[in-house]
């Protein structure tokens, strides 16, 4: 699916971001609420995959609903750190994700950051060397579940 993208700030909507991550984090994979919204996301920029604009059934415009976001933040000067990367469960496999990470780092080279660095759920290491991150550490736990550290250069 190609999804249409929206950035925040921009035309995307934080509800539209925190709806995904609601639903991907809290209900699915069972993060608290307090864990999952940590305060960070004024300091990010996201992006909000939404799906195509098109008719529906009753043959009124779809403006689209949100299917998946990502946020970016820039804890060290160079250094991209892509967080919150969420697909709903419906629309994985249909190149979301890919979309999302494309938009992430063509954004954190507007910023100028040479490098990304982030904290990968081991379920999608796989997904993350596809991309071309590499692992740089052993397994630790992040909201009760299993990440690894991956590096890739921008």
């Amino acid at each position: 699916m190609d999804a249409e993208l929206r950035r925040i700030p921009g035309e995307a909507t934080l509800a539209d971001a925190h709806a995904v991550r609601r639903t991907v984090f809290i209900q699915e994979q069972g993060v608290s609420e307090a864990e999952e919204m940590d305060g960070r996301d004024e300091d990010a920029v996201h992006i909000v995959a939404y799906t195509p604009a098109g008719r529906n059934s009753g043959g009124q415009t779809d403006e689209g609903r949100p299917v998946g976001t990502a946020r970016l933040r820039v804890p060290e000067s160079g250094v991209a750190k892509p967080e919150r990367v969420a697909v709903l469960e419906s629309c994985r496999g249909e190149g979301i994700g890919e979309q999302l990470m494309a938009a992430i780092e063509d954004e954190a080279r507007t910023q100028g950051c040479t490098q990304a660095r982030l904290h990968a759920q081991t379920a999608v290491e796989g997904f993350y060397r596809e991309l071309g991150y590499e692992t740089t550490s052993d397994v630790f736990q992040e909201a009760n579940i299993p990440h690894v550290e991956m590096e890739k250069r921008l």
